[in-house]
């Protein structure tokens, strides 16, 4: 299993767990986070270029990964990625870095995998 499986899977099933306890307060905010994302007035693809900025800056790797993902489904290109990894890593400073380098592989393999499937 890939790094992109391995993550998607242990996202799914733990989402299903949490959800399963029937939180009413988790589930209204994994709602509103869903529809927060949803094409308005602000397109999907800006929202998730926010969302990747703003998960760069708050170094949080899940964030990262699972905004990537969806940028990637949204159309965004190799160049527009770099970007916005640029304005993050300028807002962030270098504390970002790391998370820099671990985004760059994450999008490496998800342009690896959407090759395969083309």
């Amino acid at each position: 299993m890939n790094l992109i499986e391995e993550f998607n899977d242990y996202r799914s099933r733990m989402n299903e767990k949490i959800m399963s306890a029937d939180n009413k307060v988790i589930k209204r905010f994994f709602n509103l986070d869903t529809n927060a994302y949803s094409e308005g007035a602000v397109d999907v693809k800006t929202k998730e270029m926010i969302g990747l900025a703003c998960s760069m800056v708050l170094r949080c790797d899940d964030c990262i990964k699972y905004h990537l993902g969806k940028s990637y489904e949204a159309g965004l290109s190799k160049e527009e990625v770099f970007e916005v990894f640029s304005i993050a890593t300028l807002i962030g400073g270098s504390i970002v870095i790391p998370h820099l380098r671990r985004a760059a592989e994450y999008w490496e393999l998800l342009e690896e995998e959407g090759k395969k499937h083309v």
